[in-house]
């Protein structure tokens, strides 16, 4: 029987728009950084626990180099993709294999995987372009992001909510995804950033600078100016004593190696 394709969630075209405009806002020198930053310094945290020294690296989505520079500093030859890559760098399709010769002694995701409509047919990819022994570490925002601009889209839209925030992954729907991909000792655990916001604007700002703004196949229609000042009014109203809104961001982050998977015992 024929695999049924998977529900087309997010538009590939908004997709690719919305990966070079970020790429595009992160030349300002205050282009918020924050997110990349963090989930870069996770990956450097993780290899130095695991005490894993790759020889062969591909970044995905590794912008700011942080990532890159660390690991070629320590010998390790580099290769850095995107969806939308700048010069230097390789075109990456997440929904397309890798050739079976790639070979990477580790893979790093940071934060392209949310808007993929094929998640599990990307991470096989993944684990097929590892050498044997090899180590991929995957992350974006997962389930639990963003809730303060939830309820604000909510109070915007007043009696007719519509689709302006992308669906989440959780800690177990991760987990299992990866045991599914034939991930060996897989691990799927979240982290919270916190941020404070004094407007809603910088907010949403930060959001186009790191790749987090919509790009689903079906979205709401404009908010227009009186779901504007409603969505407004709604910060003023959630603000605390110093006006500004704490804004959350779940960091999801999958990791498993490439390693003969054991058969259980009876």
């Amino acid at each position: 029987m024929a695999s049924l394709a998977p529900p087309t969630i997010f538009s590939p075209t908004r997709r690719l728009a919305q990966r070079q405009r970020m790429r595009a806002l992160q030349r300002r020198p205050d282009a918020a950084r924050y997110l990349a930053e963090d989930m870069a310094e996770d990956v450097l945290d993780r290899l130095a626990f695991l005490r894993h020294e790759p020889r062969r690296a591909l970044l995905v989505g590794d912008g700011g180099g942080l990532l890159s520079e660390a690991l070629t500093a320590r010998g390790c030859a580099v290769v850095c993709a995107d969806p939308a890559p700048l010069v230097g760098e390789l075109l990456l399709d997440e929904e397309q294999p890798w050739p079976d010769a790639a070979g990477f002694d580790l893979i790093a995701h940071l934060g392209t995987l949310g808007t993929v409509n094929d998640l599990p047919g990307a991470l096989v990819h993944i684990r097929r372009a590892l050498a044997p022994e090899g180590l991929a570490i995957m992350s974006w925002c997962g389930a639990g992001s963003v809730p303060a601009l939830r309820a604000l889209m909510v109070a915007a839209d007043g009696d007719r909510p519509a689709a302006r925030i992308h669906p989440q992954v959780d800690v177990r729907a991760g987990g299992d995804l990866l045991q599914r991909c034939g991930f060996a000792e897989p691990m799927s655990d979240s982290r919270m950033l916190d941020v404070r916001y004094g407007s809603l604007a910088r907010l949403l700002e930060d959001l186009r600078a790191q790749g987090l703004s919509s790009c689903l196949a079906r979205p709401g229609p404009p908010l227009g100016k009186a779901g504007w000042a409603r969505a407004q009014a709604a910060f003023a109203d959630a603000a605390d004593a110093d006006g500004r809104v704490t804004e959350r961001f779940a960091i999801l982050t999958l990791s498993g190696w490439a390693k003969p998977l054991r058969a259980p015992k009876f």
